[in-house]
């Protein structure tokens, strides 16, 4: 995907096609409210919205996203964004327990493991410590959507490679949806980036969000028992 193409995320169809009435009658999961959808953002700056002012975060953009297409007011949209600047897994693991309980999310976005790439934690730690998060969310019927990262070349292309890899292997073992990279390819066009080159800038974030809410759109449905694009009842031809 190239993202300098990409439009803002109101391309995406609104998920209010689906009548009002299904959402009324359809209470969303225990985790949260009746008529409420809380969403947790826990990640580190990538999702914090480092170096930006807060209103220009993808998640700030996500939580007007889903407030504009929550056109009835029966259905409260809270996206809480716990990410933290230079959150690791093993930091995210020691908090997020009290997280869950204070937050009472319905949907978890978890982002971490950048900052453990950065620094050439062993591939292996930084999945145990994701693995015991998605546990922590599973045991209290909490969708999740996993976002890879992807990190430079600082530790060789076996260590990379491996960090990468290690991402598809935890969403295929707990059968999570899954995104594959929260930057895409952003991080190659330098007008997205920050001086660093390291955090994507105000410009980039509708494009992570562009990348991250059709992964998304499924949680949110399961939520809503309902799908969020319903299809068209088939017909059948007459003989």
């Amino acid at each position: 995907m190239n993202p300098t193409n990409s439009n803002s995320f109101h391309r995406y169809p609104s998920i209010v096609g689906i009548a009002l009435i299904l959402l009324l009658c359809c209470p969303l999961s225990s985790a949260g409210n009746q008529n409420a959808l809380t969403i947790l953002v826990f990640g580190d700056s990538l999702s914090a919205g480092y170096g930006i002012k807060k209103e220009e975060s993808w998640a700030y953009l996500l939580q007007q996203k889903l407030e504009q297409e929550a056109v009835f007011h029966d259905l409260r949209v809270n996206v809480v964004n716990a990410s933290i600047s230079g959150e690791t897994s093993a930091g995210g693991l020691s908090r997020l327990e009290a997280t869950l309980e204070r937050v009472k999310p319905d949907i978890l976005i978890l982002a971490l493991g950048a900052n453990d790439g950065l620094r050439g934690f062993p591939v292996k730690l930084i999945e145990q410590n994701l693995e015991k998060m998605i546990s922590m969310a599973k045991t209290r019927n909490i969708g999740i959507l996993l976002c890879g990262i992807q990190i430079p070349l600082n530790y060789g292309p076996r260590y990379t490679r491996l960090f990468e890899k290690m991402y598809l292997n935890i969403a295929s073992q707990n059968s999570l949806p899954f995104l594959p990279s929260l930057l895409g390819n952003i991080p190659l066009d330098t007008n997205l980036m920050q001086a660093d080159l390291l955090h994507p800038n105000a410009q980039a974030q509708p494009l992570i969000l562009e990348l991250l809410f059709p992964a998304l759109e499924p949680l949110i449905a399961e939520q809503i028992k309902a799908p969020l694009h319903p299809q068209p009842a088939s017909i059948n031809p007459q003989p």
